[in-house]
């Protein structure tokens, strides 16, 4: 499994990130501008001791990453407002979960040439905003595990 981080901009999200990856052997792969620097206290914090133990990339930017991408790999983009609960698609466990900036998401462009793909979780109330990004990760990418078995787990 894989997660991309399209521009991510604040460093605990990243951190926590890099740990939910680290802890279920998923490749973390991080889109430039970071919001942040990689040896960032905060970053590390959150992440702990885990970056040793994950297997990341970082990428220019998202024309670079998609070019450098296997030709039959199969991308999800989870932002709001899009037609397709998380929950439904099969998930495969080479799959990327492409996320967006905490402030700006995934560029429209990206998700309207990707309409078919473009995932959401359900939101209940109309005055909260967003979830948190860290969060989004881990929901998704558990349901993407669920899917597939949870294989590897020890």
């Amino acid at each position: 499994m894989n997660v991309v981080l399209i521009e991510p901009e604040i460093p605990p999200n990243t951190g926590n990130i890099a740990r939910v990856c680290a802890a279920t052997h998923t490749v973390l792969h991080l889109i430039e501008p970071l919001g942040f620097l990689l040896d960032d206290k905060q970053l590390k914090r959150a992440g702990m001791d885990y970056w040793n133990h994950l297997q990341w990339h970082r990428w220019p930017n998202w024309g670079a990453f998609n070019l450098a991408c296997p030709p039959n790999a199969k991308f999800w983009f989870i932002e709001s407002n899009g037609p397709i609960l998380y929950s439904e698609p099969a998930f495969g466990k080479d799959d990327y979960l492409v996320f967006g900036r905490e402030t700006a998401g995934i560029p429209k462009s990206i998700l309207e040439e990707n309409r078919s793909r473009w995932l959401r979780i359900p939101m209940f109330n109309s005055n909260a905003r967003s979830l948190n990004l860290s969060n989004c990760v881990s929901l998704v990418l558990f349901e993407a595990l669920r899917q597939n078995g949870f294989r590897g787990e020890v």
